[in-house]
């Protein structure tokens, strides 16, 4: 079948070498041993494990004086290496979502990208192949499934499904972003509970853990059959407005289901918390109704988890500076900004909008001073490796 393709192929840059490639008997064509892998000891006569057991020809000098209770000497462990650069059994692999994420990723912790190529037909179908051996890795796919929502989505299913096939130890999917996870509940009759369908999808394909930054209702966690590791980007966040000194801070909360974000910030900053009551009367429109809290001269600080429209954003902002507030930042972990928000940021009294990378920033948002990009490259990466070497993830919290 011939059809139009666009291609867009991750592979590593010009003058790195690619071991896949290279010479050499474990990677001749039809060979499924991954690279460095060495063969098994054969059990059996002549292999020094188990020989002398069963038979009395040419072993009584090797056994003799220790009795027959004598155990067999255990193969030797393998140990699994210090670095993740060292470790073939490791692979790090990336989507088209945020590819600059997943390099900076790789960066932290000292492994590049894994090769592969990513195709679309003309009518939009996927493509996927691995350029790369995986077979027995633990392999690690980073894909926000961030705008076009859907066509990441698909993607992240059709690597989980390749990287099954090739017959790939353990699949974990690193999602910055979790799609869909704002429909986690049915609040009105009739409708779907969408983050959960993602849920069962990314199952499904094949996933066998996932990481995730920053959900939405935390409670996402319980539609997984497998494990789940949920990170915060709020260590990113509190170590830069420490860093401001901020005079008369207050942490504000823009709604009820913020609170406890809210307050495990104002409680790592050392400062009071106020909550703005919402009542929102349609999807994406909030109408902002009081304020609760005392932020009369002081600093403002909004904590959210997604910047969308900015409209919950922008009408806090009017309500705070109404109460008499002094200043107004915000800080979120994800910058959806779709539709008007870049305009409507800049035109509103927001002093600064801080936002981590777990999005790739639209070009309009790059341009605009008010907005500030801080990076969880490290946060993640700390934690994919915690992940590989089997160590605790807890400690990222603190």
């Amino acid at each position: 079948m011939e059809a139009e393709t666009l291609t867009v192929t991750l592979e590593n840059k010009p003058g790195e070498t690619n071991p896949e490639k290279q010479s050499g008997p474990e990677n001749q064509p039809g060979s499924d041993k991954p690279d460095g892998a060495k063969d098994a000891p054969k059990i059996g006569s002549g292999s020094g494990i188990g020989s002398g057991s069963g038979s009395s020809s040419g072993s009584g000098s090797a056994d003799s004086g220790k009795g027959k209770d004598a155990k067999p000497t255990p193969a030797p462990e393998r140990k699994r290496p210090s670095k993740l650069s060292e470790d073939k059994r490791f692979k790090l692999f990336s989507g088209t979502a945020n590819p600059k994420l997943a390099q900076l990723i790789g960066e932290h912790i000292g492994v590049k990208v894994g090769e592969a190529k990513m195709q679309r037909f003309a009518d939009g179908e996927v493509y996927f192949q691995l350029l790369e051996n995986v077979r027995g890795v633990d392999v690690f796919v980073v894909q926000p499934t961030c705008y076009p929502v859907d066509q990441h989505l698909m993607e992240l299913l059709v690597m989980i499904d390749a990287l099954k096939r090739a017959s790939a130890a353990r699949i974990t999917v690193v999602v910055p972003y979790y799609g869909y996870a704002r429909q986690d509940r049915k609040d009105r009759p009739r409708v779907a509970i969408s983050a959960k369908l993602i849920a069962d999808l990314l199952t499904t394909a094949g996933a066998n853990r996932a990481l995730f930054v920053d959900l939405h209702a935390a409670q996402i966690q319980g539609f997984f059959n497998i494990p789940v590791d949920h990170i915060f980007a709020s260590p990113v966040l509190v170590s830069y407005f420490k860093e401001l000194k901020l005079p008369n801070l207050t942490v504000v909360s823009p709604d009820a289901g913020g609170v406890e974000r809210a307050r495990f910030f104002a409680q790592k900053m050392g400062v009071p918390l106020a909550i703005v009551d919402k009542r929102r009367t349609d999807m994406n429109v909030a109408e902002v109704m009081n304020v609760v809290g005392d932020v009369s001269g002081k600093t403002c600080l909004i904590i959210d988890d997604i910047v969308d429209t900015a409209g919950t954003l922008v009408k806090t902002v009017d309500a705070l500076y109404a109460s008499g507030a002094t200043a107004v930042y915000a800080c979120a972990s994800h910058a959806v900004l779709s539709g008007p928000a870049v305009d409507r940021i800049a035109a509103s009294r927001l002093e600064q909008l801080v936002v981590t990378d777990t999005i790739p920033m639209r070009e309009a948002a790059q341009k605009l001073p008010k907005i500030k990009v801080l990076s969880i490259a490290g946060l993640l990466g700390t934690a994919i490796e915690n992940i590989h070497l089997e160590t605790s993830v807890s400690t990222l919290f603190n």
